[in-house]
């Protein structure tokens, strides 16, 4: 069986889900989507294990260094090479650079000097410290709910808009995506997305927005999206 007609088999076994936050798990278990993923090629496998490593909120450990966090995306970002994926972890670096900010700045914080945290935005947002959303309405119109949450004290209720953003990025590249690699790493990316709700607790989601704001203070180490640094 050639690599497309495997990556077809692949794909048409994997049960499809629109049900977030109304499902209570994952439409299959995770043992049983690793044994399918064992179709995948050696080096697909690897990168699907780099995207995942960078973009999984389980994988950042409450004690992980600012340093640490940026070279795991600075390793990713050179480990991935398909564009579509590239543009998937870059989206997310830009949403949580975003939150942390908003996080930071709710507690009080003063604008950091140079840039902020890691993506696109990161010198923008800094200029923009005093505007409500760091006048990022347009690229990221969910800044605004974002904010009220924060001013509500309630991490749950970010968590799920958070992942709900994240998921309808994802469904967005998806689209574009059928029976090839890119469309199997983004299907274990909502994968983890569903997981990721189905164990989620407020205590918990406190915890990692604050966790997430302390790694994007980290501000002077910057990464180029458009061609990772060494």
């Amino acid at each position: 069986m050639s690599d497309r007609d495997a990556y077809i088999a692949l794909i048409s076994s994997l049960p499809g889900s629109e049900r977030l936050f109304i499902a209570k798990q994952p439409p299959l278990s995770r043992l049983r989507l690793e044994r399918r993923l064992t179709a995948l090629t050696p080096e697909d496998a690897r990168v699907l294990k780099v995207l995942e490593h960078a973009l999984n909120w389980s994988d950042y450990d409450m004690d992980v260094t600012d340093s640490q966090a940026i070279q795991r995306c600075k390793d990713a970002l050179r480990d991935i090479p398909q564009p579509t994926l590239r543009e998937v972890f870059t989206e997310r670096m830009d949403l949580r650079t975003a939150v942390a900010a908003l996080r930071l700045r709710h507690q009080g914080g003063s604008p950091p000097s140079g840039s902020f945290g890691l993506g696109r935005w990161s010198r923008h947002i800094t200029a923009n410290w005093s505007d409500p959303t760091f006048k990022l309405d347009g690229p990221m119109p969910w800044m605004k709910e974002a904010r009220q949450l924060l001013d509500a004290k309630d991490p749950l209720g970010l968590e799920r808009l958070l992942l709900s953003v994240s998921h309808k990025q994802l469904k967005r590249h998806a689209a574009r995506h059928y029976f090839d690699f890119e469309a199997v790493a983004i299907y274990v990316l909502i994968w983890n997305i569903f997981d990721r709700w189905a164990q989620s607790n407020a205590q918990d989601a406190a915890k990692r927005f604050e966790h997430l704001a302390q790694q994007a203070m980290a501000g002077a180490a910057e990464i180029d999206f458009d061609g990772a640094t060494a």
